[in-house]
C-alpha cells in the first residue's frame, strides 16, 4: 500500500526545519527535471547534453553510512556541481538560492534561521516565503 503525507496542522516557525521535497516535483511539475537540468555546471551540461534521462544510483549517505536509490541528476548535482564554487550567487532569486543551499547541503534540512545566516537575509522574510499557500520549487517543512 502507497504512504500517504499528510500536512501538518502546525504553523512553521523559523526553528521549522524546511527541505527540497523530490517528490512533490514528481506529482506536481511535469517539467522538474528541466529545472534542475539548468542546476548542472558547464561541465555537466556538456556531458549530458544527449541525455533525455537519468537511471537511478546508489547513494551513501556521509554520516549514517545508509545506502539510498536516488534520481542520477539529482545525485550529480548534489555530488559535484552544487560544490563549485560560483553555484551559490548573489544574482539568484531568494527561492533559487535556497533551493542551491538545499542541494549544496545534500538536501540536509535547515531552518529559516539557519538559511537566513548563509544567505544574509532576514529570517522572517525566508519563513513567510517557505511557509505561505503556494509551494515554491518543492521547499517544505520536513515532516517529521
Amino acid at each position: 500500500m502507497a504512504e500517504i503525507k499528510r500536512l501538518s496542522l502546525v504553523k512553521p516557525t523559523i526553528k521549522t526545519r524546511f527541505h527540497i521535497d523530490f517528490d512533490w516535483w514528481i506529482q506536481n511539475d511535469r517539467d522538474w527535471r528541466v529545472y534542475l537540468r539548468s542546476f548542472l555546471c558547464p561541465e555537466h551540461q556538456q556531458a549530458f547534453a544527449s541525455m533525455d534521462d537519468f537511471d537511478q544510483v546508489d547513494w551513501v549517505d556521509p554520516e549514517t553510512a545508509e545506502v539510498q536509490r536516488v534520481d542520477g541528476l539529482q545525485n550529480v548535482l548534489i555530488t559535484h556541481c552544487a560544490k563549485q564554487r560560483s553555484f551559490i550567487n548573489q544574482h539568484s532569486t531568494l527561492v533559487d538560492s535556497v533551493f542551491r543551499i538545499f542541494l549544496a547541503n545534500g538536501n540536509t534540512p535547515l531552518t529559516p534561521e539557519e538559511l537566513a545566516e548563509q544567505l544574509g537575509r532576514d529570517p522572517n522574510l525566508l519563513l513567510r516565503t517557505l511557509s505561505g499557500p503556494r509551494v515554491y520549487k518543492g521547499l517544505r517543512p520536513c515532516l517529521e
